[in-house]
């Protein structure tokens, strides 16, 4: 991987993040615990597991944050992951970075642009026995997507299934 290429990446993933810290629409002070109705309490705090960019229609770059219980299942190879894990997946427009091409000189950088949602994965294999033990949830602009839109979601995930339902894969 050349040099560039890693310096990229950093700046796509600080770029997005240092915005989402930023952003109103994503923030979580004052909201109710309740998970499902409101943002996990200090969900931007988690670590890192790994980020992606979809094209297409979708045409975005996202983070993906594991709390302590997921990180800890993936550092040692855990499946399935224990209840009480939460993978969360953040995600921005991709947009290209005039400020930055100035500096490489041409255009070859790209950057976190406005939030698109706030997805999360939860484990609890009692509750939500019926969707591999996970439970689903979309927020946008802080406010939760209605249930009835998410019943896709666990369809989207069976062809992961060996990897108990979940696409990412952990970088360390």
């Amino acid at each position: 991987m050349r040099i560039t290429d890693v310096l990229a990446a950093l700046m796509i993933f600080t770029s997005g993040a240092v915005y989402l810290a930023r952003s109103p629409a994503q923030a979580d002070a004052g909201t109710t615990p309740a998970f499902g109705t409101a943002l996990p309490p200090g969900y931007r705090d988690w670590r890192l597991i790994s980020v992606a960019h979809e094209e297409g229609k979708l045409n975005d770059i996202r983070a993906i944050l594991g709390n302590d219980i997921a990180i800890k299942a993936y550092r040692e190879g855990t499946l399935p992951f224990p209840d009480g894990a939460i993978i969360a997946r953040l995600a921005w427009n991709y947009t290209s970075s005039e400020e930055n091409n100035k500096a490489f000189g041409g255009p070859q950088s790209f950057v976190a642009g406005a939030p698109t949602n706030v997805q999360f994965m939860a484990k609890d294999s009692k509750k939500y026995a019926s969707t591999g033990g996970w439970g689903f949830v979309q927020f946008n602009d802080g406010k939760p997507l209605e249930a009835s839109r998410l019943s896709a979601c666990f369809a989207c995930h069976v062809p992961v299934q060996a990897r108990d339902f979940v696409f990412t894969k952990y970088s360390p």
